[in-house]
């Protein structure tokens, strides 16, 4: 990739960390769609698992006081077994379609609880584990789970550190999990390791500066904007996949 291109790439991996980190839900939601650009379909499965390590990593750490083991079984194993799931089917499958369908779900589910905005799910194991199962299928079939996760937190209401702390926790269940079966898909190729170091910098620089703005946002007002990104990444999603 050309060295302008390479720095387009880095920047908007960056922009995508920081807003990832401020909606609480991860990077991957903006970061697929922005490396589609650079990248083919199964490529961009592969560097995003790479990526995510260290931006869970990083979130793990910064909002670690925040950090709901329950919630982290619940949803995480549900996520685990349906990631591999989703990652092994990811080389039958379309893209096109799979993201319409996921854009027409977050665009509905965002509006529902934007507009009914004192409707609560109780985090209960059934609700747990079908969210944890949307996500993890959603992150192994076409890249990115977090949008899914976080429709479901944002339902149970979780304050502002545990949401993005147990989101972080479980996002790197999964990213363990399926970067295993994208190395055995064939999609982490000697081509995308040069970018390993500079993802990882930016994994921790994009975090950090995401948790500095977080520290401003009322509890309120981190939900609101939680599901107005949800919004937009349904109907970019959509838009994208249409056009």
């Amino acid at each position: 990739m050309e060295i302008d291109k390479t720095l387009w790439f880095l920047l908007l991996t960056l922009i995508a960390e920081i807003i990832g980190t401020i909606g609480g839900f991860g990077s991957s939601v903006f970061f697929v769609p922005f490396a589609n650009i650079f990248f083919d379909f199964h490529t961009v499965l592969g560097i995003t698992a790479i990526f995510h390590l260290s931006s869970n990593l990083s979130k793990i750490y910064l909002f670690r006081k925040g950090l709901d083991k329950k919630l982290i079984l619940q949803i995480g194993i549900p996520s685990v077994i349906f990631v591999i799931i989703g990652g092994f089917l990811s080389k039958f499958f379309e893209s096109n379609v799979l993201e319409i369908a996921l854009g027409i779900f977050l665009i509905g589910l965002s509006l529902l609880f934007l507009i009914k905005d004192k409707l609560v799910i109780p985090p209960k194991v059934k609700q747990t584990f079908i969210g944890g199962a949307l996500s993890g299928f959603s992150a192994g079939l076409i890249g990115t789970g977090g949008a899914i996760r976080g429709i479901t937190m944002a339902a149970f209401n979780l304050e502002k550190s545990v949401f993005v702390a147990t989101s972080a926790a479980i996002d790197m269940m999964i990213d363990l999990s399926r970067t295993v079966v994208y190395f055995e898909n064939g999609y982490i190729t000697k081509d995308i390791l040069i970018y390993i170091p500079f993802l990882f910098v930016i994994g921790f620089v994009g975090s950090w500066l995401g948790q500095k703005i977080l520290n401003r946002i009322s509890q309120e007002y981190f939900k609101k904007i939680a599901l107005l990104l949800i919004l937009l990444i349904g109907i970019f999603s959509l838009y994208q996949s249409i056009k």
